[in-house]
């Protein structure tokens, strides 16, 4: 896992190792830079896979010369492929096959790659600069493209300089969704990557061109037995942890109390010729702990398992380096314990296998519970439901008025699905989302509504939160996290199976608990999920409060675009007073990183 950087803008030398001091994190064991004609590359090295420096970069073969993080997965058979057309290898490295992969097949090279990356090869001879992204983006890639000129980056904090502006559009996002999502950044005139995308910038003529390589397509359901479709799946995930266990430095997993991460954890047991380590975080508050869960899997599978409890204190003392490692607004606050987790696996691993991107393939997260129940109120005629609305529900129910008055006045699954994700109560002042036009997408995907909400789930939310979370708070460490479920097979496998095989009379990932159940017994974990989260709305009214009113001021609110300033203060006068059981933190959290965030960066 590293951080690339390239550019043709004539930086000194001294100017490019400052930027890539932003981010050392990313990389410690090595700084490579590189000059050559205009193009300057620089990459910072977390060493994985083969330890001697001869793997260092940037890499050079024939005209072409690479930056690359990531891991791909199955590079030795495609080594073996090269090896047969008559090409030999100085390395063990994965960056080296990368590179000559390209120089055989081009971009034809991209459909062979198992893993997740983000690289950027120059090619001296054509002057161009050919870069990709890995199909579900759970490695980063950022650029600047402007008038001929470019700079490329793992992360933003690089490119921002005296002369950076705030997307208005991306802040709106941000408000709709607590990040940014791709292709826009949080600044103008830089870009994500999107995933499953590949980019070719011709220097001569100053032509950017960028093309898909995967997408998720329209399903077709296969016609599988329940039976044979979970050994054909259990047979994958097994292929999945035993090709993400190739490491020459020391790795573990990461076991919460979820079946995910069981599951994954359970199979690299399976597969390691000693104990693994198991890695979990638990909580005090035993309304967010999990611990206890995660011993009991840990003791079945009999992992030398290192378990954490941390406090309220510990979590907060993290807010610091949250905003210096996620260099764009980002407001799901389970990054918190997820860097305090890797902080605590990089006393004993480098490399840890993760759960992550199972609950958006099987059906896992609890909205899959609420579109069901969605779906019967949908069976009420609209203009019945408009006349619910005049009940005062928000006397009975936990939740506000104007979020069951959304529900309610909602026309369909697809957009209960979109307002999933954007939110039921906006708190802006219009209602204008351009930026979401290119993810409408999911709605011609399947002819199930629970499908088109997992294609929405993996395009929109687990690319630009659930990814960028595990990245940002990984690199912070310098871990390498690797998750077999976000092998791009299990995806398409998934999508293809009936949705009764994964969500069926509320029970959901049906088939991964059937698959689990031959690792540890039903009842240790057939139990309810709590979630990583953290009790964040009583740290706002409490630890937390001055913080929090001093820097979500009226002057501090209205300098936000678009936003309804005086929605939010009734929402601040609400979660602060003592009675009100409603929690409005995540409204709050989410202004407050933007706050902090455009503060820290004095945009």
């Amino acid at each position: 896992m590293c951080g690339i950087y390239m550019t043709n803008m004539p930086f000194s030398k001294i100017e490019v190792l400052n930027k890539l001091e932003k981010i050392k994190y990313r990389g410690p064991d090595n700084l490579g830079y590189e000059k050559i004609n205009e193009i300057t590359l620089g990459h910072l090295r977390l060493s994985i896979i083969d330890l001697d420096m001869r793997s260092n970069q940037p890499f050079t073969f024939k005209q072409y010369k690479i930056v690359y993080n990531g891991e791909v997965y199955n590079f030795t058979d495609i080594k073996k492929e090269l090896e047969k057309t008559g090409y030999s290898f100085t390395t063990t490295s994965d960056t080296e096959v990368l590179i000559k992969g390209y120089d055989a097949w081009g971009t034809a090279l991209l459909s062979k790659l198992n893993g997740m990356f983000a690289f950027s090869i120059y090619d001296l001879e054509k002057n161009i600069i050919f870069s990709a992204r890995d199909r579900l983006g759970v490695k980063p890639f950022y650029y600047y493209w402007k008038n001929g000129k470019l700079e490329i980056c793992s992360q933003m904090a690089p490119l921002i300089n005296e002369s950076s502006e705030i997307c208005n559009d991306a802040v709106s996002a941000y408000l709709d969704c607590g990040y940014v999502p791709s292709p826009l950044s949080i600044l103008k005139d830089v870009y994500k990557l999107e995933p499953g995308n590949f980019m070719i910038i011709d220097l001569a003529s100053n032509t950017l061109e960028i093309k898909s390589y995967w997408s998720l397509d329209k399903v077709e359901v296969n016609n599988i037995s329940y039976s044979r479709a979970k050994e054909e799946l259990h047979e994958l995930l097994k292929d999945a942890v035993k090709i993400r266990m190739r490491s020459d430095v020391p790795m573990g997993t990461f076991l919460s109390g979820g079946i995910d991460s069981a599951l994954v954890s359970s199979i690299a047991s399976k597969y390691s010729k000693d104990p693994i380590n198991t890695f979990t975080i638990g909580f005090e508050d035993p309304i967010f702990d999990e611990s206890k869960v995660a011993k009991k899997f840990s003791d079945v599978i009999g992992s030398n398992h290192i378990e954490n409890l941390c406090n309220a204190s510990d979590v907060r003392n993290l807010i610091p380096d949250l905003l210096r490692v996620y260099d764009e607004p980002f407001a799901d606050v389970s990054a918190l314990p997820s860097l305090l987790l890797n902080k605590e696996a990089k006393k004993h691993v480098t490399v840890a296998l993760s759960g992550d991107g199972g609950d958006e393939s099987f059906l896992g997260y609890t909205h899959f519970d609420f579109m069901s129940k969605f779906i019967n109120i949908s069976k009420i005629p609209l203009v019945l439901r408009k006349m619910l609305c005049l009940f005062p529900w928000h006397y009975f129910v936990s939740a506000r008025k104007a979020t069951i008055t959304s529900i309610l006045k909602t026309n369909n699954p697809d957009e209960y699905s979109i307002k999933t994700f954007l939110g039921f109560d906006s708190i802006q002042n219009k209602v204008n989302i351009p930026w979401f036009n290119k993810y409408l997408d999911f709605k011609h995907n399947s002819d199930n509504p629970f499908q088109r909400m997992a294609d929405l789930n993996i395009k929109l939310w687990l690319e630009n939160d659930s990814n960028v979370k595990v990245d940002r708070a990984s690199m912070a460490s310098s871990v390498e996290v690797r998750s077999p479920f976000l092998d791009y097979r299990i995806v398409e496998f998934a999508r293809q199976l009936p949705v009764s095989y994964r969500y069926q009379d509320g029970i959901k990932k049906r088939i991964l608990k059937d698959i689990l159940s031959e690792y540890i017994r039903e009842d240790l974990f057939n139990l309810p999920k709590r979630g990583f989260t953290i009790p964040l709305g009583s740290w706002i009214k409490c630890e937390l409060k001055e913080e929090f009113l001093k820097t979500l001021s009226i002057e501090a609110l209205e300098t936000i675009p678009n936003l309804n300033v005086s929605k939010i203060q009734k929402i601040i006068r609400k979660h602060m007073h003592v009675n009100e059981k409603r929690d409005y933190s995540s409204t709050l959290w989410r202004i407050y990183i933007l706050l902090k965030w455009k503060e820290k960066y004095n945009l």
